[in-house]
């Protein structure tokens, strides 16, 4: 497979998001590349948003599976239309993240065609960039679907860096109600925007704010919260009895939603509630494992330098996997502009981790070998 003619092919499908005709003009590409191979292709439907998976056994115990999704977020026309410079290969959806999705298509074609002994799938969902109902649908299809090892290219950013540990993403919904009166009159009424703020400071001083503009602290690994939106009141001159915000909590794995839940009674003032909006759980992978230290040792031999383990607030929908327990290997290409208008992937980098991948999938296939 011409990887990068792959990468490139897969940009040029505007798979934004919920735009379901070219979502599905994409799986259908990527069906169509294994049309007289041992592949098997599935576009498995049962939302708006479609799942592409491809396998090579009808068996539901993987020994490898590749994680990733081919939506993107919106853009501008001419970023669907990728272009070469520099060594950079510039367009929405190089960096998150097509190029590594041509990247497991790839790892596909290899080990069907050098026929390796490994039950091995990918699965490529496509709304991924607004919480991945495909793959929760999907994975309640298939329950009994296992994966010894995952292998996830969706923390694009940085080669030389393995992610050992991603946060939980909880996201939380506070609801004031007030009571209507004339804006000039407001003792007459209960302003609902009041009501919210104050929560708001309560909420900020257990969770404090951070930006760029303030001091960095040293080390990241700790609870973090931001206000999403915020809406309340429709008239000028009127006391607003509602008001709503959404906030995005990152929870490390020393945290839990229900200690999260006793800090929001505490900051609640009379007329405010909350919703948990979605939860779900960090993954913390072991640094000694043995697999991902293989993994790492082979990235080191490819890249001719050491790589280092990290720590990100992101999400992930290998969580989907580590809770299973399969090993998961959070491990992507370098590049900038992720969601940007200047987003690009460092071509060399999207050859490395195909590179990496199969030489990890052979060693893994000969180690089965010897132990049958």
């Amino acid at each position: 497979m011409d990887l990068l003619n792959t990468a490139q092919d897969l940009i040029r499908f505007r798979t934004e998001t919920g735009n379901a005709a070219e979502i599905a003009k994409a799986a259908e590409y990527i069906k169509n590349k294994y049309a007289g191979t041992k592949v098997k292709v599935e576009i498995f439907q049962s939302t708006a948003s479609p799942v592409i998976f491809l396998r090579n056994t009808d068996d539901w115990d993987f020994d490898v599976i590749v994680l990733g999704h081919i939506d993107v977020v919106p853009a501008a026309d001419e970023m669907f239309e990728p272009y070469i410079k520099d060594g950079k290969m510039f367009g929405r959806g190089t960096l998150d993240m097509k190029s590594f999705a041509a990247v497991a298509m790839n790892s596909m074609e290899y080990v069907a065609a050098k026929g390796l002994p490994l039950k091995f799938g990918v699965i490529l969902s496509t709304d991924e960039e607004k919480g991945s109902k495909s793959t929760e649908s999907f994975l309640a299809a298939y329950p009994n679907i296992t994966a010894k090892i995952v292998l996830d290219n969706d923390v694009g950013g940085d080669i030389s860096k393995i992610i050992s540990k991603c946060k939980n993403p909880v996201f939380v919904k506070l609801i004031a109600k007030g009571r209507e009166a004339h804006g000039s009159t407001p003792w007459e009424g209960i302003d609902a925007n009041e009501l919210l703020f104050k929560t708001w400071q309560n909420i900020r001083k257990i969770y404090p704010y951070y930006s760029a503009e303030l001091s960095q602290p040293n080390d990241f690994w700790f609870d973090t919260l931001h206000f999403a939106t915020f809406s309340g009141g429709q008239v000028l001159n009127i006391i607003s009895n509602y008001a709503e915000a959404l906030l995005d909590f990152r929870l490390t794995e020393n945290s839990s939603v229900e200690n999260l839940e006793k800090n929001l009674q505490k900051c609640l003032e009379k007329g405010v509630e909350y919703k948990i909006v979605s939860a779900s759980t960090p993954v913390v992978m072991d640094e000694q494992n043995e697999d991902i230290l293989d993994y790492k040792r082979f990235a080191e031999n490819i890249l001719g330098r050491k790589i280092e383990f990290e720590h990100i607030g992101g999400a992930t929908d290998s969580r989907a996997f580590a809770v299973k327990g399969s090993t998961v290997i959070m491990h992507s290409g370098s590049g900038e502009g992720m969601h940007a208008a200047g987003e690009y992937v460092e071509i060399e980098s999207v050859k490395q981790i195909a590179d990496i991948q199969i030489k990890f999938l052979e060693h893994l296939a000969k180690r089965k070998m010897q132990s049958d």
